[in-house]
């Protein structure tokens, strides 16, 4: 990552990424699936826990990014025991915050999600389903924060592998516990959620294994107390700014979602399977966040600035063409997606309009999340913490929401492709006048 080629370098990092996301995301796509044919108030109810599942989440990523940048920046220095006591530190407190968050979330859940817009036909299965997701919650963490400490290594091949593996088990075990099998008669909905919480204890299982005995990259014991609290607030001084950004985006989502439950459960169903499409056609932009950190953090540590602006430049480039040619194929496609996620003719036609707007906006997103990852790896987590509200709560909500007003459902959408728009013109030009300030300075 210091002295390879740029752009061969992010190559060989990111397609191992892209394989386990595939994998991931196809199977949550398979999840979504198979909980559409339970009916249009079941999928209406996965929709509604999208935003807050991924608030939970976005804790864990956040703790992730701060854990990468910490272990990357350090491994650069070449000072490789402060990067294992960092990585030990990293899965106790992300243990810890998560099982705190949860344990609220579990206590609220109905009058979050009535504050969200569900009803008395979606609440039941809304209960059902978090009761158990909240209590899985504290497996995921594990392998989530884990594969970060392999990535600041360099490793994104085995984080690949671990999260193809929790994708697969889950898809098998899905239709098995919602439908059931021969004489067991299936749990619904709770037996989606209970599919996630074994494939998220096996992924930890494994993935302590891993970091522990074969990669010597943690212990299993509690650092000395000043290694603990310094590895603690080197995480968390990254890790929360940016914790708070990516919990940012479930929060938009969420007023998102309450004003598209304005149009009914059919465009609230519509709007989460769209959200789940949006995280495929992505994919490859989620994998270059990912992958591109721990190349800005270890050169950072290296103090080889020249090849953290070519690398975030050469990666927004390719990242627009590639996403321009992803919304061509989705457009192609949407007709057969459309009908193959939904069954009532109404939620076909919100998912086609969802599809055929809302992806042109894919690539300008892409430069967006790429910025505020690089701001997070250059250990500038405020900066990418302002980008974030910026974003949300200045041009995208805003922009989706006059749109609705105007234009009903379809400038909804339009709205979220002008909010991506404007926003990606200030990050790069942000990131650009950052380096311009640091030339300054030296």
């Amino acid at each position: 990552m210091l002295t390879g080629p740029i752009g061969k370098t992010l190559k060989d990092m990111t397609i191992p990424m892209v394989m386990g996301m595939i994998a991931l995301m196809s199977f949550n796509l398979i999840d979504t699936f198979f909980i559409s044919l339970l009916g249009t108030n079941e999928l209406a109810a996965i929709s509604f826990t999208f935003p807050v599942t991924f608030t939970v989440i976005s804790l864990t990523i956040g703790l992730g990014i701060g854990t990468s940048a910490v272990i990357a920046t350090t491994i650069g220095q070449q000072k490789h025991h402060l990067a294992k006591d960092q990585a030990t530190t990293a899965l106790i407190i992300a243990v810890i915050l998560v099982a705190a968050l949860s344990t609220l979330g579990w206590f609220i859940i109905q009058p979050l999600f009535s504050l969200l817009g569900s009803d008395e036909n979606t609440q039941p299965f809304i209960t059902a389903y978090m009761k158990i997701w909240y209590f899985s919650s504290v497996f995921l963490v594990i392998p989530m924060v884990g594969n970060a400490i392999l990535r600041a290594s360099g490793d994104t091949k085995t984080p690949s592998m671990i999260m193809a593996l929790g994708g697969a088990i889950n898809a098998v075990l899905d239709p098995i516990l919602i439908f059931g099998l021969g004489d067991f008669n299936g749990w619904g909905i709770e037996g989606a959620a209970i599919a996630s919480l074994i494939a998220w204890m096996i992924g930890a299982c494994v993935m302590l294994y891993l970091l522990s005995h074969k990669r010597q990259l943690i212990d299993l014991a509690i650092p000395k107390p000043d290694e603990f609290i310094f590895a603690t607030k080197s995480i968390l001084k990254i890790g929360l700014p940016a914790a708070g950004a990516n919990m940012l985006t479930p929060i938009a989502m969420s007023i998102l979602t309450a004003i598209v439950a304005a149009y009914g459960h059919e465009a609230v169903a519509a709007f989460g399977v769209g959200s789940r499409i949006e995280s495929i056609a992505c994919m490859l932009v989620l994998a270059m966040s990912m992958t591109l950190p721990p190349f800005i953090s270890q050169n950072l540590g290296a103090g080889q600035n020249a090849r953290v602006q070519q690398a975030y430049k050469m990666s927004c480039r390719f990242v627009l063409a590639w996403q321009l040619g992803v919304f061509i194929l989705l457009a192609i496609c949407a007709p057969l997606i459309a009908r193959a996620f939904a069954q009532e003719t109404e939620v076909q036609d919100l998912i086609q309009l969802f599809i055929w707007i809302v992806p042109l906006g894919y690539g300008l997103q892409g430069i967006v999340i790429l910025t505020n990852s690089s701001f997070n790896a250059l250990h500038q987590p405020t900066i990418a913490l302002k980008l974030s509200v910026l974003r949300l709560f200045v041009f995208y909500v805003p922009c989706a929401y006059v749109g609705g007003s105007l234009f009903g459902i379809w400038g909804l959408f339009i709205g979220c492709v002008v909010g991506n728009i404007l926003m990606a013109v200030v990050s790069y030009l942000r990131f650009n006048q950052y380096f311009r300030k640091v030339e300054l300075q030296v």
